[in-house]
């Protein structure tokens, strides 16, 4: 089928090659930047398009709805929807699918990662044989996981999968959420500061958004002490940077394991030159696996809104 035959999806920012190599095949896609720069110092028309695909890390405000008068649907090709604005598209009509479910188990299986990296030293220890350290003597020592707390701030899907392997491990979980889930059986606490006063290791698996942003910042890190180790998978707006870099520097905290930062790729600098933080390219959901399934999901989201059948609607939960 030639593409102009086939339904228009509007592509609002850079999305991965896989996503648009599956919809290209079945879907025309037209990219926003593409019809700005065509239209010059004018607004480009897309009063035609009656899909929108875009990321979480972009999402998709009440501007843009505004200026697609046919917009039934946005696709988002990730989990978070804290940049994609759901009372907008719920007063509009407009649907909302994502990808909720299909990365949560590579996400919680890299966290795990991340705690060992920053507890046992797993990055630092491969600089120091690449680097010819152990030719000149023994590495420091690290810190060990088993009968240590670890405390979740968000304990969702994501969270929940955490918390299930730390108790595998030997690790004591405790939670701090917006309320209690009874049916699970993890500690409960309801003050974030008490929380991080009662972790060893502080892992983050919220939701980013207004509400959570710098939940993390210089009291929080203080209480969790010299002893304590941070690990954020959510969002780089959930911790103050600047109060973080100040506290690895200092010594106030033990270490981080950073996923995802506040402005990203191109993260403070400041971090590149501490040791006691493992950094990583916002990378725990890419494994092949995770990666199949979240497009074939966009996909059969996409199919089902053009057919008239029903799909999961994030805008009407």
């Amino acid at each position: 089928m030639p593409d102009d035959a086939k339904p228009a999806i509007l592509v609002v920012t850079t999305v991965p090659p896989d996503l648009r190599a599956k919809l290209a095949s079945d879907y025309q896609l037209v990219d926003l930047e593409h019809l700005r720069w065509e239209a010059g110092a004018a607004s480009p028309d897309l009063s035609r398009f009656k899909i929108a695909l875009t990321t979480s890390m972009a999402g998709a405000d009440e501007t843009l709805m505004a200026q697609l008068p046919q917009l039934g649907l946005i696709a988002c090709n990730g989990a978070g929807l804290d940049k994609i604005d759901l009372k907008a598209a719920a007063s509009r009509g407009i649907a909302v699918c994502h990808t909720p479910d299909e990365l949560t188990e590579d996400v919680a299986d890299f966290t795990i990662g991340l705690i060992y990296a920053a507890s046992r030293r797993l990055v630092e220890g491969d600089r120091f044989v690449r680097t010819g350290g152990w030719l000149k003597g023994r590495m420091t020592l690290s810190r060990s996981l088993v009968g240590k707390t670890l405390g979740i701030v968000g304990l969702g899907k994501i969270g929940t999968a955490i918390a299930r392997r730390a108790v595998g491990l030997g690790l004591e979980v405790v939670y701090h959420g917006r309320r209690p889930k009874p049916h699970l059986d993890y500690a409960f606490e309801p003050d974030i500061g008490r929380l991080a006063e009662r972790a060893d290791i502080l892992v983050l698996s919220c939701a980013g958004g207004e509400e959570t942003h710098h939940l993390i910042g210089v009291d929080i890190l203080a209480r969790l002490g010299p002893d304590g180790i941070l690990v954020n998978v959510s969002r780089g707006s959930v911790v103050d940077e600047e109060a973080l870099i100040i506290a690895l520097q200092a010594g106030s905290i033990a270490a981080a394991a950073l996923d995802v930062f506040a402005s990203e790729p191109r993260i403070d600098e400041r971090f590149l030159a501490l040791d006691n933080v493992v950094l990583q390219p916002h990378y725990a959901a890419l494994t092949f696996e995770t990666r199949a399934a979240m497009v074939g999901r966009i996909h059969r989201e996409i199919t089902a809104f053009l057919e008239g059948r029903p799909l999961h609607d994030a805008a009407r939960r």
